[in-house]
C-alpha cells in the first residue's frame, strides 16, 4: 500500500466522521487533527479521503438501489401469484378438482362459453 492510502486509512479510523465529500472542507480538518508541513502531502491525503468518502456514498446508493430492486420485483411476484391464485375455476362436475387457467387460456375459454349460448 502506498503512502497516501496507508496515512489516509490512519486518520480515517481515528477522524472518519469529520471528512465529508468536499475536498477544501477536508483539507481543514486534516490541518485541525495533524501537522503535515508538506502542502502536497496534504492535498494528496485530503484528496483521497475525498475520494474514499464519496466512493462510499457511492457504493452505499447502489447498495440501497438493489434492494429497493429487489424488493420491487418481490412485490411484483407477489401480484403475479395473487392474479394466478384468481384465475382457478372449479368444475361443476366435482367441487374438489381445480382447473389453472392463465388469463389467454381464460378469455378463449369465455368465447368458446358465449358462442355456445
Amino acid at each position: 500500500m502506498d503512502r497516501i492510502k496507508r496515512l489516509s486509512y490512519e486518520v480515517l479510523d481515528e477522524h472518519k466522521s469529520k471528512f465529508g465529500v468536499d475536498f477544501a472542507d477536508n483539507k481543514q480538518v486534516l490541518n485541525q487533527i495533524s501537522i503535515i508541513r508538506s502542502k502536497g502531502l496534504k492535498n494528496e491525503i485530503a484528496g483521497y479521503i475525498t475520494k474514499f468518502i464519496k466512493k462510499e456514498i457511492r457504493e452505499e446508493k447502489t447498495k440501497q438501489d438493489r434492494i429497493e430492486a429487489s424488493r420491487s420485483i418481490t412485490e411484483t411476484e407477489q401480484d403475479i401469484e395473487i392474479v394466478n391464485d384468481s384465475s382457478e375455476l372449479s368444475t361443476p362436475e366435482d367441487d374438489d378438482s381445480v382447473i389453472v387457467m392463465d388469463n389467454s387460456t381464460s378469455e378463449v375459454s369465455e368465447t368458446v362459453e358465449e358462442k355456445t349460448e
